[in-house]
């Protein structure tokens, strides 16, 4: 059975536009906002980065299947994770839990899990072609040299024919010539408390590193807000990692780095 054979039916074809962010400077440098039928890439700053930068894929895949920015009255659609069989040993399974703490409905996140990296890349062509989805995450370990120009170019024009948009999740991977029309990068940010001390929302340092016909090199730090489905802008300083005064400075500091790492959101989503 294929892939697409396991999504619901169609609730309408996909409408070219944008999703907005909910950040103004972000939405502006963009033209509007990201856009739907379009192949977006996301590179974790470093591998240790891995989970914040799923987090951001998938806050921001959330957003894009709620249909913000295409016509109101559209339906919630199912967003398609597409993983290889070594993403599981490198990074876990997903965990339905994450999903839910990031926004995601149940019963609208599938995993697609494939053996190889050539079968990952037809498994996204295969999906891109189909209007029942509303984002499809292609996360890639590695290098993944089967992903070149050629390949890119293919998953764009599939993506511009359904308006389906892509979301390549890389993960210890440098930036490659790529037909995409956005690359980012993604690092975990310390979050603010919430009253009474509660963990704050996830957060994360994004950088804009390229896109095509358009403004590069921006920086945001920005939480990601699960009730309203968008983001909304941090404070780059201020953020105070709460710990004891009379623990030693050295375990001051290892909880600092604690507070840094969780601060970016939950991986183990969908």
């Amino acid at each position: 059975m294929r892939i697409v054979d396991a999504l619901p039916a169609p609730v309408a074809q996909p409408e070219a536009g944008f999703w907005a962010s909910g950040i103004a400077s972000l939405d502006k440098a963009l033209a509007g906002g990201l856009g739907y039928g379009q192949v977006h890439e996301i590179y974790a700053a470093e591998p240790d980065d891995a989970s914040s930068a799923a987090g951001f894929v998938t806050g921001l895949a959330v957003g894009m299947c709620m249909g913000r920015g295409r016509a109101k009255e559209k339906a919630r659609q199912p967003l398609l994770w597409l993983r290889e069989q070594r993403s599981v040993q490198s990074a876990g399974i997903l965990q339905a839990g994450g999903w839910a703490e990031l926004g995601g409905a149940p019963g609208h996140g599938l995993v697609g899990l494939v053996p190889d990296t050539l079968s990952l890349l037809r498994a996204a062509a295969e999906a891109l072609h189909c209007g029942k989805l509303g984002a499809v995450i292609l996360e890639g370990w590695g290098a993944m040299r089967a992903l070149d120009l050629t390949a890119s170019r293919r998953l764009v024009l599939a993506a511009e024919k359904s308006g389906v948009p892509l979301l390549l999740l890389r993960v210890d991977a440098r930036p490659v010539p790529s037909a995409a029309r956005t690359r980012w990068q993604v690092a975990s940010a310390p979050s603010r408390a919430l009253p009474g001390n509660a963990p704050g929302l996830p957060t994360f340092d994004l950088t804009l590193l390229r896109q095509r016909s358009g403004p590069c090199g921006l920086d945001w730090r920005l939480e990601w807000d699960r009730d309203q489905r968008q983001f909304r802008e941090a404070p780059l300083s201020g953020a105070v990692v709460s710990v004891p005064v009379d623990r030693p400075l050295a375990d001051r500091a290892d909880a600092a780095e604690q507070e840094r790492v969780a601060g970016a959101g939950r991986y183990r989503a969908a």
